[in-house]
């Protein structure tokens, strides 16, 4: 067995590999350990999750959702207490409601001297960049694809040595490019429910799928509290997912055909 992305030996490798990081609620999708070396593993973690999911659009997102981290624990926020005291805020997981507030002295006694008082919590927050966007939809869309192709051995070696996925490997695995467009754009409100396997309405938190185009183009599409991104495995464009959009009246891979309901 080779890893998927340096493309070295990885029959001993020990660790598994979230296609989409626990840290947003994923325990399902999970790639068998080999398919990603510990060493890749390792640095996809701290090299490209790590700074998508810190980064302030996330962090608020994951706040207001009360999605934990894979230890437990929601993102604290920097809020304000009203006129001007900074507070810092926490959450419990699967909490929607404020549970812990910290603010320094000034703060407290202003707070103290009211009966009541106002927390403005941001809304949202500045998103990570286009490049640690992009690196993270490559590593996550290769690695969707692997996982179509775990029952097939001679398939998962094609991943590994197909040169068209090289350019798309080396950007998620090295950052080699300074810029993979990808597209963005909201379909649904980021607090829409779905019925579970049980009948229980259940947040959606991720979803994802591989859209082939007429011209044989590959593109991962992931949704993220309703933000769908598109990411061409292919190579550094988009063009051929926004005429698919044109033909398909705007309608979201998701959702669409084989999707549909």
């Amino acid at each position: 067995m080779h890893c998927l992305f340096c493309k070295k030996e990885s029959t001993g490798s020990r660790s598994q590999e979230h296609i989409i990081p626990e840290s947003l609620g994923n325990t399902r999708h999970v790639l068998p350990v080999g398919l990603v070396c510990d060493s890749c593993n390792n640095y996809f973690s701290r090299e490209v999750e790590k700074p998508f999911l810190e980064s302030a659009a996330i962090t608020v997102l994951r706040f207001h959702q009360a999605i934990p981290s894979k230890r437990g624990r929601v993102p604290s926020v920097q809020g304000v207490l009203v006129p001007r005291f900074p507070v810092m805020c926490w959450k419990e997981p699967k909490d929607s409601v404020l549970a812990h507030v910290a603010l320094e002295e000034d703060g407290l006694k202003h707070l103290l001297s009211y009966d009541t008082g106002r927390i403005i919590i941001p809304a949202e927050g500045v998103p990570p960049s286009d490049r640690v966007v992009s690196r993270f939809l490559g590593k996550a869309g290769l690695e969707a694809l692997a996982s179509r192709l775990v029952r097939y051995p001679e398939g998962l070696e094609y991943l590994v040595t197909e040169p068209q996925l090289d350019a798309v490997r080396d950007h998620a695995r090295r950052g080699t490019l300074p810029d993979w467009p990808y597209h963005v754009r909201r379909i649904y409100d980021a607090n829409r429910t779905s019925p579970d396997e049980r009948g229980s309405m259940v947040q959606v938190v991720h979803e994802f799928d591989i859209l082939q185009t007429d011209s044989s183009e590959y593109y991962f599409i992931l949704a993220i509290f309703g933000l769908e991104f598109a990411l061409n495995l292919g190579g550094p464009e988009v063009d051929g997912y926004l005429a698919w959009l044109n033909c398909h009246e705007a309608a979201s891979p998701l959702y669409w055909g084989r999707n549909a309901g």
